[in-house]
């Protein structure tokens, strides 16, 4: 059977604070800046991905979220507190890693540990992943396959039901196939029991639909931040001839242009309004939207030509 509601949680269902603060946060490793003036909010139930290339900053913002880095500069809130040694608010998150560690025991015992941590936890749930994954419960984690080593820490992460939950890059080592599983059972279970979800990834059109809010970050800074919807409207692709796509785009922010069958093809800023449509048509462009995947890699692909400009 579930375990009983937790009565911080139905304390936190009618608060409308964010569920996370963060205000001009940096974080530095000696000449390193991994966190670079970060500035943002993440409200109560919804799906967040934190999306960007390996390196940009992903992981270290979810450690200093979860009170296992230190803020060089700025602040961190989280349920309205700082993470750093508030048992209050550590019991109320679920951090899981690329890479999780465990103890050297069974899958059977990992996750009847992870139950007495997680107020929250569903042990159907837990069984029903388990079948999912095809877990043999009694092998040692160690002698897991990377991909069943991923999958357990997805079980924890999901039958937890913490009110704050991060998957930093979950799914190493799984298929496609299992893959989806997750993304079906995270998206299934989370429309029955809401709670606040930041998934980290770079396999952008694979988490596409699952995403609410989503935040890009580059290089240790926010390039953007904002409903998924909203953002996926935030560009669209022109393509004609190269005269008539400067001459339209002139004024624009263009984020990316290359060629494709002959033609010029930019990712260009919006908004557009219908007489900016009207004027395309008669200069013979087409304009099409871009995917969540296309706007995210032309925000970063122009911060480093950007960066390789400045250093030239």
């Amino acid at each position: 059977m579930a375990t009983p509601a937790d009565p911080t949680r139905t304390a936190h269902l009618t608060d409308d604070r964010p569920v996370i603060e963060v205000e001009h946060l940096s974080r530095r490793y000696r000449d390193t800046t991994a966190l670079d003036d970060v500035s943002l909010t993440v409200q109560p139930d919804t799906i967040t991905g934190l999306l960007g290339r390996n390196g940009a900053g992903k992981s270290t913002l979810m450690k200093v979220l979860t009170g296992q880095e230190l803020a060089s500069a700025g602040s961190v809130r989280v349920f309205g507190q700082s993470p750093l040694e508030h048992d209050s608010v550590l019991r109320r998150v679920v951090f899981i890693k690329e890479g999780q560690v465990y103890p050297d025991i069974s899958v059977r015992r990992a996750l009847e540990a992870a139950s007495w941590c997680c107020p929250g936890w569903d042990h159907d749930l837990a069984r029903e992943l388990v079948a999912d994954f095809d877990l043999p419960l009694r092998r040692p984690i160690k002698k897991l396959s990377r991909g069943m080593h991923s999958a357990v820490g997805i079980i924890i992460g999901l039958a937890a039901r913490a009110e704050l939950t991060f998957f930093d890059e979950p799914y190493l080592g799984l298929d496609a196939v299992a893959r989806h599983v997750f993304y079906d059972r995270l998206l299934a279970d989370y429309a029955e029991h809401p709670r606040t979800v930041v998934l980290s990834t770079h396999l952008i059109d694979e988490v596409a639909n699952l995403l609410e809010q989503v935040v890009v970050i580059d290089r240790g800074r926010i390039v953007l931040s904002g409903a998924a919807d909203e953002l996926r409207e935030h560009a669209v692709s022109v393509a004609g001839s190269s005269r008539a796509v400067t001459e339209f785009t002139t004024g624009r922010t263009v984020w990316r242009t290359g060629s494709l069958a002959g033609q010029t093809v930019s990712t260009v800023a919006g908004p557009f309004t219908d007489l900016d449509e009207a004027r395309a048509a008669a200069a013979g462009l087409r304009l099409a939207p871009v995917s969540l995947q296309e706007l995210v890699v032309a925000a970063t692909g122009r911060r480093r030509d950007a960066a390789a400009e400045l250093s030239a």
